[in-house]
């Protein structure tokens, strides 16, 4: 068993924060000695799981209600395929925001401005441009 302490220095987290995700409920509240939280090594797993979905784009409140509870309740399934959807949209987007950015290493334009008319410019259009490599 290992102090609130031990676990928020493995973890790299405060105490505090630690109290406060038992508070909102995503972690269950630890056994006690002499007053005194200790906890199991399965907390650490809990809170890379709590940091994982966080760096995922993942609110408290969503993480809370995706990983306590029933694991096949419907309002889990629900709320998981709409976070699938939210997680392929941004996939999407950072794809796109990936090519703009190789592309933008590519370039020879002098202004962002002149970049942007070459890219957003038909194929036909692009042909009469002075010549850019864009990829």
């Amino acid at each position: 068993m290992q102090s609130i302490g031990e676990v928020a220095r493995q973890a790299r987290l405060r105490a505090s924060a630690i109290r406060y995700y038992e508070r909102l409920g995503l972690l269950p509240a630890p056994a006690r000695s002499g007053g005194r939280r200790q906890y199991g090594q399965d907390v650490l797993d809990q809170l890379a799981v709590i940091r994982f979905a966080r760096q995922s784009g993942f609110t408290l409140r969503e993480i809370r209600q995706l990983f306590t509870g029933r694991p096949y309740s419907e309002r889990l399934r629900h709320l998981a395929g709409q976070k699938i959807l939210e997680l392929s949209g941004a996939i999407e987007r950072a794809r796109r925001m990936q090519s703009l950015l190789r592309k933008a290493l590519r370039c020879t334009c002098m202004t962002p401005e002149e970049c942007g008319r070459h890219l957003r410019a038909s194929p036909s259009e692009r042909r009469q441009l002075i010549p850019v490599d864009h990829g």
